[in-house]
């Protein structure tokens, strides 16, 4: 479950979206203000000018950016999408359905690239092409024995090096995707088996053997950075729902980003 969504299950537009999180009421990239999340509806609007969101044979989603008229521009809705890791927002794909949207669940952005494809008027324009890896595929490699002290230590220098490099120099080697993944993977093996904020063991193993928890990137408000380790937390699925939706969530937060930063202060080799 992501942000209350839940993959495969069809959701209105107006209750189900906007009345809880704002954003732009028309479009297929909607930015709300007060949440660190972007949201995109994927549909058959780009089908009549000739073009169209796609799935690869590899499993990443091709979806096209904002832009009617002329080469599309990396400015605002598009903008976000590309900096949503580095800004700390969750990236949400809904597909149109003839009931509402169908919830396909959470996405990382690993680039983008250009295509020749027609606009609203029919003229040959440069379109930009997000490419779309679900969310699930940046942990699905977790080892299923917990790390050494040595391990963790390596993990955490690729993590912290990963999470300073500059996406907008970033190599086809070294891609947003692969970055999100390295933190994202060290996270996982600092909490080791347990929920960082309750301290309660996991719930469940995966199938890939590993203990199932979910990271989490603190939302304070004056947090907009990089996923950067000391901004994120292994959480369990009930502490994960309450940084985003309790009552208390703005304290909530903040005793992650405390018990986070500790976590980080401390030393990794005794």
């Amino acid at each position: 479950m992501s942000w209350g969504f839940l993959p495969g299950r069809t959701y209105h537009r107006r209750n189900d979206i906007h009345k809880h999180f704002s954003g732009q009421q028309q479009g297929g990239i909607i930015t709300p203000a007060n949440h660190n999340l972007v949201i995109l509806i994927t549909g058959s609007a780009g089908e009549q000018h000739g073009y169209g969101d796609r799935i690869r044979d590899d499993g990443v989603f091709e979806y096209f950016g904002e832009g009617q008229v002329g080469d599309m521009q990396m400015v605002r809705g598009n903008k976000r999408i590309l900096e949503h890791s580095e800004q700390g927002r969750d990236l949400l794909l809904f597909q149109k359905v003839n009931k509402g949207l169908r919830f396909e669940g959470e996405f990382v952005c690993q680039g983008f690239h250009h295509e020749i494809a027609p606009d609203t008027e029919g003229n040959s324009r440069q379109a930009i092409v997000f490419e779309l890896v679900p969310i699930e595929a940046l942990s699905e490699d977790l080892a299923e024995s917990p790390p050494t002290q040595d391990e963790l230590r390596k993990m955490r220098e690729k993590a912290y090096e990963a999470a300073r490099s500059d996406p907008r120099k970033r190599s086809a080697n070294s891609s947003l995707f692969e970055r999100s993944r390295v933190v994202r993977d060290y996270v996982l093996a600092r909490a080791n088996g347990r929920c960082e904020y309750c301290q309660s063991t996991a719930p469940f193993i995966t199938t890939k053997g590993s203990p199932f928890l979910e990271v989490h990137h603190i939302m304070r408000l004056s947090d907009g950075g990089p996923d950067s380790p000391e901004h994120l937390i292994g959480l369990c699925p009930n502490c994960h729902r309450q940084a985003h939706y309790g009552a208390d969530r703005e304290a909530c937060n903040e005793q992650m980003a405390e018990i986070s930063r500790k976590s980080e202060s401390a030393p990794t080799d005794n």
